[in-house]
């Protein structure tokens, strides 16, 4: 009986909360869905670019499934600049092939397949040397992921521990007392986005300088900018914090937001390549802030990318972060009109 009756309030507690039922049914579906059309993409096409090529080897590349760009008068910087896979260069009894190994994966997999379909070249004294473009031999596909991971962790755990922090000053009636004096709603946001960032902008720097001197993560570019970067992705978790702690009345339901805002994100932060997805993937993962958090990451720690190289994603992270503020201040009104 008593068993019985733990059970029947249980059941009628979960049956009021609509919010809970939806996420526990619906959001399971929804990564699932997510992970099927992500892991169901079509492998990209290789693309190589052909410089003085015979042209028996131009076709036996294509029937290798290569996409080839025949041009004289290509460079390694024209290779960096395009995007594309690799680069050959005929050159009287050598080949040179520049690999932009942007994702080592694909590098060794053209690499490999390239080396079957020259095996005649090279047995008629044609020697094959290898460049690259990014990286070396040795890259492994981790380089690329690392950059990454410390973007995705500052945005985790600043998003889970400034939501928490700010459901509690409402839930216990901090907020509310704090809207009864004279100030104003910005000036609210402003204090706890100062106060808690403070605390987020401490642990970035922990995180960052952890991973880079203590685990070794790869960092070509400026240390400086890998900071920035992190900081605009402080920034925008603990708005998007603030701003989904609003809507959740207790702890539990603020941890229900994770599979809803967390991890579709990690679909979209380059651990998967998003040109192999169909469009409608791909428009979703730009909307994603952890998108450009890690374009941004890659680019600086694994590429070596200028300031100017990665303006557009640092000035979509701080679009993001002052929508996220504005939509806070506006949020207050509910608790207050002035």
């Amino acid at each position: 009986m008593r068993i019985g009756a733990v059970v029947t309030r249980i059941m009628q507690q979960m049956r009021r909360d609509k919010r809970t039922l939806a996420l526990l049914f619906l959001a399971p579906l929804l990564v699932l869905t997510l992970m099927y059309f992500v892991f169901n993409s079509n492998e990209s096409e290789m693309t190589i670019v052909v410089s003085n090529g015979p042209a028996s080897l131009i076709e036996k590349l294509e029937e290798a499934d290569f996409h080839v760009i025949e041009n004289n008068d290509f460079t390694a910087a024209s290779l960096k600049e395009e995007k594309y896979d690799g680069w050959l260069a005929f050159h009287q009894t050598q080949l040179k092939l520049t690999l932009l190994n942007d994702d080592p994966s694909t590098a060794k997999a053209l690499k490999m397949k390239l080396s079957q379909v020259l095996q005649p070249e090279q047995s008629s004294m044609m020697k094959l040397t290898t460049e690259y473009v990014y990286g070396d031999e040795n890259t492994a596909i981790f380089d690329i992921f690392s950059p990454m991971l410390t973007g995705f962790f500052v945005f985790f755990f600043v998003f889970l521990i400034t939501g928490i922090a700010l459901l509690k000053e409402r839930t216990s009636g901090t907020l509310e007392r704090l809207l009864a004096t004279p100030i104003k709603r910005s000036e609210i946001v402003a204090g706890y986005m100062i106060g808690y960032g403070l605390f987020a902008f401490i642990q970035t720097i922990i995180i960052v300088l952890f991973g880079i001197y203590v685990l070794d993560i790869v960092h070509v570019g400026s240390i400086w900018l890998v900071l920035l970067i992190n900081i605009l992705v402080a920034l925008v978790s603990l708005s998007l914090g603030a701003l989904l702690s609003s809507f959740a009345a207790s702890e539990f339901q603020m941890m229900q937001f994770i599979p809803l805002v967390i991890v579709p994100q990690i679909f979209f932060s380059g651990i998967f390549p998003l040109d192999n997805m169909v469009e409608w993937l791909q428009n979703i993962g730009r909307i994603m802030p952890l998108y450009y958090a890690a374009d941004a990451l890659n680019g600086v720690m694994y590429k070596g990318y200028s300031f100017s190289e990665i303006l557009v994603d640092l000035v979509i992270l701080a679009c993001f972060a002052l929508v996220f503020i504005t939509l806070n201040i506006v949020g207050l009104k509910k608790y207050r009109s002035l």
